[in-house]
């Protein structure tokens, strides 16, 4: 622009502004300065005065220009250079609208330059142009104006989110330590708690079986339903660990709802009898897509609940039909839930009128662990309740495509105790009691245990003695991990011998561990009879 206006005026003004211009340039290493401040952001608003004053000095130059050439009488050379600096200017506004000083030192003094310059040369048409140009600032003023406003909310809200972000990443962080820490503490108390009661439960198991036929055994027989009443709390608390672990994994297929409802009856007429109420399951021709164990574990903990808070009348499981989904409602008269209480009932330890914890009606376990059930099939649930009338809770099944042929739900082939045994045994367990608890249970059985506290007496039996089955406990003395040092012992002494672990434990991560590990498992406290069971599966061909 400055060639063509200096090839065609001649005038000594052009190679002044071309001066000013070049100085002006010399602002540009200072840009470079701020971007390589490490201290920018701490010092923003020396930066922010040092930007206003460059774009002042910027727009001042080219609000000169029209007083060094603006070309008198020659209309295209103007129009050229009034395009040239509105044009900056509406190209510079966007780019700094987020200060209104800058927008102000920016377009202020090159259009007041420019419409001055226009007005001195006395003329009605570029006084015209003059109040153009100032027109045209106004409105340009007003639109920085409302973009700085904009831009300026925009911001805001997007620190603000940010700021709240930050917030809710750092009680989320919180909240999973506090959550790492209970899970933590919860684990270390049921395992350092399944431990005596383990013991406990074996020896109650063998006094139970010495004192047949005396009056005393009536007393060793409430002793181990109180064992039992204590371990089936605790054997709830390991299912909720294990399904918040993601150790449990379904195994969907086709199958007959008459095989769960079959199954499901007698686990309950007997205690729906002694409570004076009437269980009625309808059997049904249904055939629906689930896990038939989660979900006869799912129903059972329905009816389970529906029968403690049902103090008259009956409990009714039903499956109907509803286009390509199963209903399958567990229906009660019981005392009914409050709207209140509706949205806290699947809660963790939640129960309703129970202010007494009395122990009969469960720890509040129960639909929680229906909730997680639901959830791991992709079964909704739903629940409606009026007080003092009742309660349905509503599952929702896909209803198969075709239906297979019939496979009812596994059950053993005949009584544990009529099962062979394994007549050798090797128990590590690094406590004294549990091995000799297990040792007079196991002797009975006609069984012979040798019990040894680690790995290095183990190594020893095995490699003087033949057994026919390894218990081991998966946290041994000093830290040991169990299922390493069987592992290690099978390898190196015994090849194929059957490995049965025992733990208490219920840390997420453990239970992942045992389940990837592939071997059996019982979970103390063991009852007698699934340890009978599970030995005579080590067993099985």
């Amino acid at each position: 622009m400055v060639a063509l206006y200096w090839w065609q005026l001649r005038e000594p003004g052009v190679l002044v502004w071309w001066g000013l211009h070049i100085l002006q340039t010399l602002r540009y290493p200072l840009l470079g300065r701020w971007h390589r401040d490490p201290q920018a952001a701490e010092r923003s608003a020396h930066w922010a005065r040092v930007h206003v004053r460059e774009h002042a000095f910027y727009s001042l130059t080219w609000g000169l220009a029209p007083w060094c050439f603006l070309p008198a009488g020659n209309q295209p050379l103007t129009a050229l250079l009034m395009l040239v600096i509105l044009g900056i200017c509406s190209a510079g506004v966007p780019a700094m609208a987020t200060r209104w000083a800058s927008v102000l030192a920016f377009t202020v003094p090159m259009v007041l330059g420019l419409a001055s310059a226009l007005l001195w040369q006395g003329d009605t048409l570029h006084a015209f142009l003059a109040g153009c140009c100032l027109v045209y600032l106004g409105a340009t003023l007003l639109f920085a104006r409302n973009l700085h406003r904009l831009l300026t909310e925009a911001l805001h809200t997007r620190f603000e989110k940010e700021a709240l972000a930050e917030q809710l990443a750092e009680q989320m962080a919180i909240t999973r330590r506090a959550s790492e820490d209970k899970t933590r503490f919860f684990a270390a108390a049921s395992h350092d708690l399944r431990q005596p009661l383990h013991a406990i439960a074996l020896f109650g198991a063998v006094i139970e079986r010495e004192l047949k036929g005396r009056s005393a055994l009536a007393h060793a027989q409430r002793l181990m339903g109180a064992v039992r009443a204590l371990g089936a709390s605790l054997d709830t608390m390991l299912d909720v660990s294990r399904l918040d672990a993601g150790v449990i994994e379904p195994e969907p297929q086709a199958l007959a709802l008459a095989d769960v409802f079959t199954a499901l009856l007698p686990l309950f007429a007997n205690r729906a009898e002694e409570a004076g109420l009437q269980l009625r399951i309808r059997a049904t021709g249904l055939w629906v897509r689930s896990d038939p164990q989660l979900l006869l574990r799912l129903l059972a903990n329905l009816v389970e609940n529906a029968i403690k808070y049902t103090p008259r009348g009956g409990v009714l499981v039903v499956a109907r039909l509803r286009g390509r989904r199963v209903w399958v409602e567990v229906i009660d008269t019981g005392i009914g839930i409050a709207p209140e209480h509706a949205g806290r009932v699947f809660d963790e330890f939640y129960q309703v009128d129970n202010p007494g914890r009395d122990r009969t009606r469960g720890l509040g376990m129960g639909l929680a662990i229906v909730r997680r059930l639901a959830a791991l099939l992709e079964h909704p649930i739903a629940l409606h309740s009026h007080p003092g009338r009742g309660t349905r809770f509503r599952i929702e099944l896909p209803l198969a495509e075709a239906p297979p042929a019939r496979a009812p739900l596994p059950l053993p082939a005949e009584p544990a105790d009529q099962r062979a045994l394994p007549q050798r045994v090797l128990l590590i367990d690094d406590e004294a009691d549990i091995a000799q608890a297990t040792g007079a249970l196991l002797g009975g059985w006609g069984v012979q245990l040798t019990a040894v506290d680690g790995e290095a007496r183990a190594a020893e039996a095995l490699a003087t003695q033949a057994f026919d089955a390894l218990i081991c406990d998966f946290r041994l003395a000093d830290g040991a991990d169990g299922l390493q040092v069987a592992q290690r012992l099978r390898e190196r002494y015994a090849p194929g011998l059957p490995l049965l672990l025992v733990t208490g434990e219920t840390a997420p991560e453990r239970l992942q561990r045992l389940r990837d590990a592939g071997l059996p498992v019982l979970y103390k406290p063991v009852d007698p009879l699934r340890l009978r069971q599970a030995l005579a599966d080590l067993m099985a061909p």
